[in-house]
């Protein structure tokens, strides 16, 4: 039992506020160099009131930044991450643990080891893969000497070339990262919770397995669902290197890139309120999700616990 008392109350309270302090006073003094002029931003020190041009520099960076165009991009690429990584894991951890087959486990140990793997380390691969997602197809067409065959069918000779290419496009961007083991994981931990008696009065009154997986799983999913829509779509808005590489169309770059593209270089312009402007801009998708679904991702997180 923990007993109150007000000296230990104080001491809470000042933790918290040095937490709270610790988080905002950096995003204070981007507001304050957001309001500024170029001149007034490259005092030292920084002052710590805001200046008047906070509107002017915002409306300039969403202009030089095309933030009409990526912020869209970015909205379309994180939710079609968060989407994907959510129905993906919920069928993958339906299966490995309501399904009884053979290396069912080993699967789940080698889902779970691709942890290791993040998408820096296997970038290089994956962009080969996605530059020419029918290589696959090709390889086997070589192996089988299909152009061989059908060039002795024909009477000609014949060459098959098989390509699809999916740089600069919203499947190109999303579909090598809606692979989640972390979601995996944790709708495994939460179908465990279930009882089975849920599963057996399913199957006593004819349910097929995705009748139960539709009607009762999902449902009591939901939350779990929330909390990690919430932590995938900032983890999908907040992409950086893997548009970086893919994207050569600046219509398809996203928001964090043309962030990117309004930080001064050594022989511009040191636009600094410009940059922090957009820096703002930027963050304000993601803070607006967490603070409209705080109250689902804290009951996510708390039914997860259980």
């Amino acid at each position: 039992m923990v007993e109150r008392s007000p000296i230990l109350n104080m001491v809470c309270h000042a933790i918290l506020i040095a937490g709270a302090l610790t988080v905002c006073v950096p995003l204070y003094f981007a507001f304050v160099a957001g309001s500024l002029t170029v001149t007034e931003v490259q005092k030292v020190p920084l002052p710590w009131l805001p200046g008047n041009q906070f509107f002017d520099n915002l409306q300039l960076a969403w202009s030089k930044g095309n933030f009409s165009r990526t912020f869209a991009n970015s909205i379309v690429v994180a939710l079609g991450i968060t989407a994907g990584k959510i129905v993906v894991s919920l069928l993958s951890a339906f299966a490995i643990t309501y399904f009884r087959f053979r290396y069912r486990m080993l699967a789940f140990w080698l889902i779970f080891v691709s942890l290791m793997l993040p998408i820096e380390v296997r970038i290089v691969p994956t962009f080969e893969a996605v530059a020419n997602a029918a290589l696959p197809l090709q390889s086997l067409a070589d192996i089988l000497h299909l152009a061989d065959l059908w060039g002795w069918i024909s009477g000609h000779d014949v060459a098959i070339t098989l390509e699809w290419n999916m740089v600069n496009t919203y499947p190109g961007l999303i579909l090598p990262l809606i692979a989640s083991a972390t979601a995996t994981f944790l709708f495994r931990q939460f179908f465990l919770t279930v009882p089975d008696e849920l599963c057996e009065a399913a199957k006593l009154d004819g349910a097929s397995p995705l009748h139960f997986f539709w009607s009762i799983l999902l449902p009591l999913s939901v939350p779990n669902m929330v909390a990690l829509a919430i932590i995938l779509f900032l983890f999908g808005w907040n992409q950086y290197l893997w548009p970086l590489l893919f994207t050569t169309d600046k219509d398809m770059a996203t928001a964090v890139i043309a962030l990117k593209g309004l930080i001064p270089r050594s022989d511009s312009e040191p636009a600094w309120n410009i940059a922090m402007s957009g820096a703002l801009l930027t963050m304000l998708p993601p803070a607006l999700v967490v603070l409209l679904l705080q109250r689902w991702f804290i009951k996510g997180l708390i039914d997860s616990s259980k």
